[in-house]
Order: C-alpha cells, then structure tokens, then sequence
C-alpha cells in the first residue's frame, strides 16, 4: 500500500517543501501569537513550518479537513497521543545510545528504543482497526499500517526482540564482594535469607519506623563497576551477549520512515484541536469551511480573534463575535467608526480565518465560506524607521506600492489605519488612488479607515462600522456592523450625551 504523508495527498515538492522563515504577515495579524501557544511544548516535533505554509490546493485543504474531523474523535485522539508517548520514548532511548559509553549499556537501551517501538505500532495498528474511519489519509494509512505489521520485517523483528528479551530476562548470577574484591559467578541456587531475617525481627517492630535505607536514582547511568560486572557477566553467558550482539547489528535500521513521518505530521493536528479545545469549552464555536478558488463570495457567522479570545478567556472575560459576507459583486470591507471599537480586531479576524483555512484548519465560527487566496498581504501602521530616512508617508507609500506590484486579483490586501500621518485631503486622495488599484484587480481585502469617503468607492466597497452603546456612546459593543459610513453620527451620539447639540446649548444660553 502506498502512503507517504497525513498532511498532503500529493507530494508535489513545492508543496511539501518547508520553510524556517515566518511569513511577513504574522505579526500584523497575531498568528505568531497563535502559532507559538499552538506549538508550545511540542519542540520535538518542529511543527512551526507546517504552519508557516498555506496550501494552494483545494483537494489538499479537504484532505486535511477529513482527518482533523475523524481525529476529533475522543477514543481516536486518545490512541494517537498514547501511540505519541511511546514513540516519544523511542526516540529518548534511541538517542540514549549515542550518549552512552559502555557497549552493553548501549545495546540495552537500543533494545528498550525497539521494544517500545513494536509496542507503539503494534498497538496504534490494533486501535485503528476498531476505529469507523471516514478520511482518505487515515484509512490509507490504516492500510499500510496493517501492512507493514503483518510483513515478514516487521514480524522477524518483533519475534526477534522477545526472544533476545527472554533470553536475557533468563539469566541470573551472584555477586561476591569482599573488600576491593568483587567476585560474579553464575546463580547455584544459594538460599535467600532475607525472609528469614525480616519474619524474626517482625515481632519487634513497633509501629511505622523511618527508612534509612539509601535510594538510588533511576537514571541510565552506569560506573565503570557495573560496567565490568556486566562483561563478567556476558562471559558467563557468551551465546545469549553474542545473540544481542548481532541482534543490534541486524536491527539498526529498525525504523520505518514512513511512521516516523506520520509520528511527526500527526501532531499538526493534535496540536491545534488541543489549542481549541480549550476555546470550544468557553461555549466558542468552530467549523470546518468551504473552500473555493472561484467564488469570491465569503461569508463568516460567529467568528473571531483566535489570539484575542485566549486572552480574554484566561482573563475570563466574553469573546465579542462577529459575522461578515461578500456577495455578488462585492470585494472589499471598509470599517469605520470610533477607535477601540474592533474595527483592527476585525481585520485581523478576516486574514486569520483565511490563513487557517488554507492549512486545513477548522475555524472560528459557527459556518463559514472562504476564498482560497494564493497570497496575502497586510499594510498596518508601523513606527517611523530613522535607518531607512522615507519619513513616515513615503514609507507608507513605499511599502503599499510594493504590495499592489505582487497581488493579483487572488490575493488578499488587509489595511489598517494607513496615510495618518498626513493631512486628511492627502489622505483620501491617496486612499482613494490604492483603493480604485485593489478594485480594478478584484481582490479580496479589509480597509480600517476614518476616512468615510472610501466605502462608498464602488459596487465592490461595503461599508461596515463599529459600534456603541445608544444610550452611552463612550461604551463599545465591539460588534462591526454593515451599514453606511456615518462619521457624524457618533459625533452627535458624544455632543447629545455631554448636552453640547446646537439646541442644548442655544436652551443653556437662554437660561
């Protein structure tokens, strides 16, 4: 049976190829946030470039959805984190044996790495094989799995560890020490007299009594004594030593590549349904999207800040969701309204549902369809940089231009607050000239502005803005509304709550 790979169906080595580097949006959009508390406590694994890298690949995303929803399944995820421990250990014995420094040292925890090894396979095989499930890749893999545990390596191999296992379980031998002397022979079944010296002083025991006895650690460690016991040892059983002998020669490569990869990318999944476990038990909701590289109508119900509602939840604090949609025509949100009211919030929502769904991710939301984009882009303001002597504006301008030379009419384009460094005429000027660019090319974006203006650009602009409390518009509900851009509005909301209306203060006047 063929299989290579839990997380690509086909390996293309574009696809497959990993990368170190972060890609250059994940601050603006908290996904370093997100990646690092996804990841964190599972260096072994290096997981960080599996999501340095959305796919491009419609079948690819559904393949990886398939599998995260069978491993979602509370007696299947169990198996693969205890099949995950064993071969944690495998991989801690294994390493042991090049660290250590007396032969037989060695080749005991070489053969503790393989035991434990048949152990996990053995016992992965028998818990998928009573599992119903429905993704291509596990039950591809549930196929090579039997495969390969009922192949003539696999089972030499294991007859073969038990039976070394045995063999040396079977010895038994004596060690006479008489001052610098240490003499070790083998085991004539001379008598044991502890029993007998533990039931005589039994009738003077009284009560719990402390225990003075020395506690040795049990680590892998060996002295140099052990160590030439243990040859003493092996001398006086040379057939059983020289079976372990060639048992660790013929069984060096005892390893199949193919579970050491499953062993690796299957933590991608575990990793980030355990993230979100924790959020789904905050009463969160998420959902496995559609994906659709034509249709540019999205829509998201429910959904929110993954980096953000960690926070909030650790600080028991609610989780504002919000909902959004693009029919038809549309393309672009423009969000407006008073500040710290979510509209950057918002932005960052729209670029990580993307990002996440295009890892194959289940997202944040109650149902959800997103764009498979095939690159992102962000713009969010950022501190003047002296070393590059731009000034802020031509910095802004600078970087937004770079941006429009390599989207295309797939990408996404998040901006957040851009050209507030100038004059407002300036402002919408410019605006106006980048937004009219994203329109002709029929991408995807987010524009935060408090410039009115821009919303109603085109049939492709839609107007969402952040709210407040009627009756205390110092109060924000961090709800983002569509609804036409209305500066004045919350202007009026502030002036009626503070009575500074053209009619209160004519009434004050008067008075």
């Amino acid at each position: 049976m063929t299989f290579k790979s839990i997380l690509f169906d086909c390996l293309e080595n574009d696809l497959t190829k990993e990368t170190t580097a972060e890609p250059d949006f994940f601050v603006d959009l908290n996904l370093d946030q997100i990646i690092n508390a996804i990841t964190s406590g599972k260096q072994e694994y290096n997981l960080k470039p599996f999501f340095y890298k959305s796919l491009n690949n419609a079948d690819t995303i559904k393949y990886r959805q398939e599998i995260a929803c069978d491993i979602e399944n509370e007696t299947l995820f169990g198996n693969i984190k205890s099949f995950a421990q064993k071969m944690s250990k495998v991989r801690l014995y294994h390493a042991s044996t090049d660290k250590l420094q007396y032969k037989y040292h060695k080749e005991g925890w070489f053969l503790e790495a393989v035991e434990n090894y048949c152990e996990a396979v053995s016992c992965l095989e028998h818990d998928l094989s009573e599992i119903n499930l429905k993704s291509r890749g596990l039950l591809d893999f549930r196929k090579y799995l039997t495969n390969y545990v009922n192949s003539v390596g696999f089972t030499t191999l294991l007859a073969g560890t038990k039976k070394i296992r045995a063999d040396l379980s079977s010895i038994k031998y004596s060690v006479l020490i008489k001052d610098l002397c240490v003499k070790v022979s083998k085991y004539e079944y001379e008598i044991d007299y502890s029993p007998e010296v533990e039931k005589t002083f039994e009738r003077f025991k009284q009560g719990a009594i402390t225990d003075y006895r020395v506690k040795f650690s049990k680590g892998s460690g060996m002295n140099h004594v052990e160590e030439q016991i243990l040859n003493l040892v092996s001398k006086l059983y040379p057939e059983i030593f020289l079976s372990l002998d060639n048992y660790c020669v013929k069984n060096s490569n005892y390893l199949d590549e193919t579970i050491v990869v499953f062993d690796r990318e299957i933590q991608f999944y575990v990793a980030y349904l355990e993230y979100i476990e924790i959020l789904k038990r905050s009463g969160l909701k998420f959902c496995y999207p559609q994906i659709s590289n034509q249709s540019k109508e999205v829509y998201d119900y429910e959904g929110f800040d993954l980096a953000l509602a960690q926070k909030l939840i650790a600080e028991n604090s609610s989780v504002i969701c919000n909902d959004f949609y693009l029919k038809d025509n549309e393309r672009i949100f423009v969000i407006s309204g008073p500040n710290q009211g979510g509209k950057t919030t918002f932005a960052r929502t729209f670029g990580q549902l993307h990002y996440l769904a295009g890892l194959g991710c289940p997202v944040p939301g109650r149902e959800a369809r997103l764009f498979l984009f095939d690159r992102l882009f962000t713009h969010f303001e950022k501190e003047e940089n002296i070393k590059n002597l731009r000034g802020k504006l031509k910095d802004d301008l600078f970087r937004i231009y770079s941006i429009l030379e390599q989207a295309t009419s797939d990408s996404i384009i998040i901006m957040n607050e851009i050209f507030t460094s100038t004059t407002l005429k300036d402002a919408v000027f410019l605006g106006k000239m980048i937004m009219e660019k994203i329109i002709n090319l029929d991408s995807l974006g987010v524009c935060v502005t408090f410039i009115d203006e821009w919303s109603s650009l085109s049939e492709k602009t839609v107007s969402m803005v952040s709210t407040v409390v009627p009756e205390n518009p110092v109060l924000r509900t961090y709800k983002i509304v569509r609804k036409p851009a209305d500066g004045l509005s919350y202007a009026l909301s502030i002036a009626e709550k503070h009575r500074l209306t053209y009619n209160c203060i004519k009434e004050r006047i008067k008075s």
